[in-house]
């Protein structure tokens, strides 16, 4: 906390150093054909400070000196314009577009999407709000190169282009959200789609922000628990939906207020449900008996949010706070507890234990506090335009009950920092910027296949960008240092049955104080041209490096959801015994490519990215060959006992990652339009060594939206491709196509502007298996499901 103490002096010393001379501008919002836009959003540039223009798209602002108003809305090309103390009567013609735009706070400069050098996508608005899921890996697994990890419709993390867990950073607001999902796929991601006001998609590498964690890609929840704009009247809303597949209930509201600078926030959630319906599918149970089943058992939910947050907004300095609780009970699918110790029990005996243990399901309690601070100030006239700090802790745990008691318990508290400096130096606009991070994980029981460890880092980064006419610039640089502690005691490490070791070992255990640190480097180069109105084209190119996780480095252990052993990268395994020899661990490095088409202009518009990434030594999980059985350790597969588990290594290989993903649409008139969008993934190890595992399968959709007055339909229809690009004792995925529709109803109830709506999601009742599932063939998706619901906002 002391390091945080000097950050915040430091700000304040800036802040008592500044003066500004106000003005007041006035002008006007028109479109192309020179007509006035009501409620367009104009926005001073670097502040915390809007408004909206009026019928006649007429509005008046105070600003600074050498000030620039962002003015944005819906269907129309932001614009941006410089002013002064002197401007006045000043008109901006905005361009329409069929896309939406939408300024992406991940981006760190205020960037809209359209504006954007590397690929991003944006739900927000109603589009949000209708696919939205209890995960965030459901919610967002529609968007062109996103998928899911999909353990069960309750934990469901992202995949970007093929890549996820460590390699994919989550944040809420920018700030890590410190989960244990990237531990387990079975480990449920913390932030909540249900309240965010937007959530960004940043695909290709992020290091240069967000750390080594985004090597892969950024998923950013975007909330408004710390009002960053004055609220001067009570609003609200809230939103009650059933969903018929798991006879789940979904209650969410929301209210802000404020007054004279001073704003308060707050939002909740309940939702509980039962174990899903699936089309009748077939399993294999552990005697190797077939049996069919339409029900996903060990799948239900039952979680409450609540968030509260209040700011002070004043013309250059805002001021905040948030208050978050999350508690969720979810079930476990394919994860159960399994006492195999029954030697010398009669027959009778034996079944009654099976009949007792398949009732022995898993779920898992998961439990966060979270609190984030925000001080920003807007110096505007200087060559610093604005000093931005966020600060957050988070407190998670994540237990797992056995049979009623707990079994294993996860926890993780991360303290984070991040100070940004926004500035203009000459022709060049940018940002340097200061990032802390402490993570303290510890895990306790039966399942703690990662020992206790403290990872903390310290980064410094560059941000710069400048306009060549049509052609914008974009330049960056960051170097982090990465700092790994832990304990590794004898027993986490030999696997010797001797029994005089045994019994020496229980006397006398030994542990392995183990601290490694990295310095991870990540630079980028990118432009973007403008080449015609409406039409652009954008190349990056990246470069980016990562440390191991503790998961990946120091695991050794039964991982029971999974259904395997782990061993780390710094074990090694001679003569069916495990040693801890952490020896010439390198570091991952990624060299990404992306080159990307835009139109967004008329009613014809498209995005269309190409990506290359080429890694060295990506770490991965690979087969050795050897299963693991309580009573014998590790032994070859071959005449293994049939409860013996497999056990997965962390390797380090070459590898590269290549593809499309595309979003082509048309507005057919005012009413209606069609999309079209689909991505494919190719990933493979060099040398000829063969594909990475559990890689999602290649996707093609097509959406057509019709507004029918107050009444709005969609239909989608995504085909997802047979996967038999894999490896080594994968099994190839069939394909299957999901059918979804939605209508929703606007009207009006005095006040209170209210939507009714009806989704029904795979509405042929498919049966389809996720490759990408560490359980596919247990948890097929959901079958035919009516969700319906209404919600209201005042």
């Amino acid at each position: 906390m002391t390091k945080l103490t000097l950050i915040s002096s430091a700000v304040f010393s800036v802040l008592c150093s500044h003066s500004a001379l106000a003005a007041t501008v006035t002008g006007k919002i028109t479109d192309d054909k020179n007509q006035p836009i009501e409620n367009a959003a104009v926005h001073v540039h670097g502040k915390d400070q809007g408004v909206k223009t009026n019928a006649q798209g007429e509005f008046s602002i105070d600003v600074d000196s050498q000030s620039q108003l962002h003015v944005s809305k819906d269907n129309f090309i932001d614009s941006r314009i410089a002013v002064n103390e002197n401007s006045n009567n000043v008109t901006v013609s905005l361009t329409p577009t069929s896309v939406e735009t939408v300024v992406v706070y991940a981006s760190a400069l205020h960037k809209n999407s359209l504006e954007m050098i590397s690929p991003v996508s944006v739900l927000s608005g109603d589009e949000l709000k209708n696919k939205s899921k209890p995960t965030l890996g459901e919610t967002l697994k529609g968007l062109p190169g996103v998928n899911a990890s999909y353990f069960g419709p309750v934990s469901s993390s992202p995949i970007i282009r093929g890549l996820d867990g460590p390699r994919v950073k989550i944040t809420q607001n920018g700030l890590d959200a410190s989960d244990a999902s990237r531990i387990g796929p079975d480990h449920a991601t913390s932030s909540d789609s249900l309240a965010a006001e937007q959530i960004e998609v940043l695909r290709g590498p992020s290091t240069l922000l967000y750390g080594s964690g985004a090597i892969g890609g950024v998923v950013n929840v975007v909330d408004n628990r710390i009002p960053t704009s004055n609220l001067n009247d009570l609003t609200g809303a809230a939103e009650y939906s059933h969903d018929t597949v798991s006879n789940s209930n979904t209650v969410a509201a929301k209210l802000e207020t404020g007054n004279d600078g001073l704003n308060f926030h707050f939002d909740g959630t309940k939702r509980s449900g039962d174990d899903y319906d699936t089309p009748t599918f077939s399993i294999t149970d552990e005697d190797g008996d077939v049996e069919t089943a339409n029900t996903v058992e060990n799948t239900f939910i039952d979680s409450d949010t609540f968030n509260v947050g209040t700011s002070y907004v004043g013309d250059h300095l805002t001021v905040g706070f948030s208050y978050g609780s999350i508690e969720t009970d979810y079930g476990i699918p394919g994860h159960e507890h399994h006492d195999h110790d029954h030697e010398g029990e009669t027959e009778e005996e034996h079944d009654e234990h099976a009949d007792e243990e398949e009732e022995e399901s898993v779920y898992a309690h998961l439990e966060q506090d979270r609190w984030q601070g925000l001080i920003s100030y807007a110096l505007d006239n200087n060559w610093i335009e604005n000093i931005n700090l966020r600060v957050g802790y988070t407190d998670y745990k994540h237990s797992e009950i056995e049979d009623g008691e707990i079994g294993t318990t996860f926890k993780n508290e991360t303290t984070e920092a991040r100070l940004n400096v926004e500035h203009k130096l000459a022709q060049w606009h940018g940002m340097i910027g200061y990032h802390y991070s402490e993570s303290d994980y510890d895990a306790i029981g039966e399942e703690a296949f990662t020992p206790a460890s403290v990872t903390t880092t310290h980064a410094l980064y560059l941000l710069e960008e400048r306009e060549f006419g049509d052609v914008t610039l974009e330049l960056g640089a960051r170097i982090e240092d990465y700092e790994i502690t832990s304990t590794i005691t004898e027993a986490e490490h030999d696997h010797s049955h001797d029994e005089e070791e045994e019994d020496h070992d229980e006397g006398e255990e030994e542990s392995i104080a183990y601290s490694e640190s990295f310095t991870n480097v990540s630079a980028s180069a990118g432009a973007i041209w403008q080449y015609t109105p409406g039409q652009s084209i954008a190349l990056s190119l990246s470069h980016s490096e990562r440390a191991p996780l503790s998961a990946e480095l120091l695991s050794n252990g039964l991982h029971i959801a999974t259904g395997t052993y782990e061993l780390g990268l710094g074990y090694h395994i001679e003569d069916n015994e495990v040693h801890f020899e952490p020896e010439d661990i390198k570091q991952e490095k990624s060299t990404n490519l992306d080159l990307s088409f835009r139109r967004f202009s008329g009613d014809f518009g498209y995005t269309v990215n190409f990506f290359y990434n080429d890694i060295k030594n990506f770490y991965y999980q690979e087969n050795t060959g050897l299963v693991y059985d309580e009573e014998d350790g590790l032994e070859s597969a071959i005449g293994a006992h049939d409860d013996a588990v497999a056990v997965y290594q962390f390797a380090s290989k070459d590898a590269e990652l290549y593809g499309i993903e595309f979003d082509v649409h048309y507005q057919i008139d005012s009413n209606a339009m069609v999309k079209v969008f689909g991505d494919s993934t190719r990933a493979k190890l060099k040398d000829d060594e063969g594909n990475l595992p559990r890689i999602p399968a290649n996707k093609l959709g097509s959406e057509l939206q019709y507004n029918l007055g107050d009444l709005q339909l969609t239909l989608t229809g995504t085909h997802y491709f047979e996967q038999d690009d894999i490896s080594a004792f994968e099994t190839k995925t069939d394909g299957y196509t999901i059918v979804d529709a939605q209508a929703n109803y606007q009207l009006s109830l005095g006040a209170i502007d209210t939507q009714l709506y009806l989704n029904v999601d795979n509405i042929t009742d498919e049966l389809g298996f996720v490759h990408s599932s560490f359980i596919k063939d247990k948890a097929p998706l959901p079958g035919r499901n009516f969700r319906f619901g209404i919600r209201g906002y005042f």
